[in-house]
C-alpha cells in the first residue's frame, strides 16, 4: 500500500469526517470570500474545495449536475429561460446548455475568482459553457440578484454551498419567496439541500418554506459519492403538475433532447421522487 504525503480532511459534521489523498496540489489561494484549492486524487481526478469542503470533482460531478438540470428542464417540457444561482465551476451551465430548447441562461456567481480559476484548472467541468452566447454571467450576490431581477425564468437552479458563510442567505424564506416571484407561471425551483441523513434540518427548513410558497413542494434524491453520508436531496417547488409528468412523455422529451447523460434517465427521474421513510419524516 502506497503512503501518501498528505490527506485532505473534510469535517462538515461533529462526529463524522471523510478524507481524500492530495496526490498533486494544483492550486491553493484565498480570495475575499473563501479559500480555494484544486488537487488531484487517484479515485476522483481533480477536486475543488472551498474552505476544505468538497464542492465538486472531476469524477462524480456528472451525477449532481445532471440531476439538478435535466429533472426540472425535462419535467417542465418547454423551458426557454433558466437561472443558475452559484455554479461558478461551470458544470451546471454545461448541462443546462445541452438543451437546445433553452435560449437564455443567467448564471449568478458571487465570486469571480471561482469562475476564473475553474476555467484554468477545471476546464473539464465547464466544457466551453462560458463561451456559449446563450450564457449571461452575472457576478453578484445571489440573494440580492433575486430580490431585484425582473425574472421571467422557467427554471431556477440554486447550486449553493452549504448554509454557512456566503451561502447561508440562499436558504432563507425571503430568498425562496423572491425566487418564486422570478418564475414564470408553471416554473420550477430546484435547490441543493445536502445529505438529509446528516443534515436533516437543512431539508426540513427548505421544505417548510416551499410548502408555504408552492402548490407542489417536495424533494428528489441522488447518490453522489463525494457528498458523503447517504443520498443527497434536491428541493423541488412549483405550482404546476410537472412532477406528475408520465414516463412515456419523459421518454419522448428525453429522446427529442438527444442528451447522452451518464446518470440521468427518464426512469431514474421518476424513481428519484420515491423517498425513504427517514426522509419523509423530515418533511414538515
Amino acid at each position: 500500500m502506497t503512503d501518501h504525503p498528505e490527506w485532505m480532511r473534510e469535517q462538515l459534521h461533529r462526529h463524522y469526517a471523510q478524507g481524500f489523498t492530495v496526490d498533486k496540489l494544483l492550486y491553493d489561494s484565498e480570495t475575499d470570500h473563501q479559500r480555494l484549492r484544486v488537487f488531484e486524487n487517484g479515485s476522483f481526478g481533480r477536486i475543488l474545495t472551498l474552505d476544505d469542503v468538497i464542492q465538486t470533482t472531476e469524477g462524480d460531478n456528472f451525477i449532481y449536475h445532471e440531476m439538478l438540470t435535466h429533472v426540472p428542464i425535462l419535467a417542465h417540457g418547454a423551458a426557454r429561460r433558466v437561472c443558475i444561482v452559484g455554479g461558478g465551476d461551470g458544470g451546471m451551465a454545461r448541462e443546462v446548455l445541452k438543451h437546445s430548447s433553452v435560449n437564455h441562461v443567467t448564471m449568478v456567481e458571487i465570486d469571480a475568482g471561482v469562475v476564473e480559476f475553474s476555467k484554468e484548472y477545471l476546464p473539464m467541468l465547464s466544457q466551453g459553457a462560458f463561451d456559449d452566447p446563450r450564457l449571461e454571467l452575472v457576478i453578484a450576490d445571489g440573494a440580492e440578484f433575486m430580490k431585484t431581477t425582473q425574472g421571467g425564468y422557467d427554471v431556477i437552479i440554486v447550486d449553493s454551498t452549504d448554509p454557512i458563510g456566503p451561502g447561508e442567505v440562499l436558504f432563507t424564506d425571503t430568498f425562496y419567496g423572491h425566487a418564486k416571484r422570478a418564475l414564470t407561471p408553471g416554473g420550477i425551483l430546484v435547490t441543493q439541500n445536502g445529505v438529509p441523513f446528516m443534515q436533516g434540518d437543512e431539508l426540513t427548513n427548505t421544505m417548510r418554506a416551499f410548502k408555504a410558497l408552492f402548490a407542489d413542494a417536495s424533494c428528489y434524491m441522488a447518490t453522489v459519492p463525494t457528498y458523503a453520508g447517504g443520498p443527497m436531496a434536491f428541493g423541488w417547488g412549483t405550482d404546476s403538475e410537472a412532477r406528475q409528468v408520465s414516463l412515456p412523455d419523459l421518454q419522448a422529451r428525453f429522446a427529442a433532447s438527444r442528451l447522452a447523460p451518464d446518470y440521468y434517465t427518464p426512469e431514474v427521474h421518476k424513481a428519484a421522487f420515491a423517498l425513504p421513510g427517514y426522509v419523509l419524516k423530515l418533511m414538515p
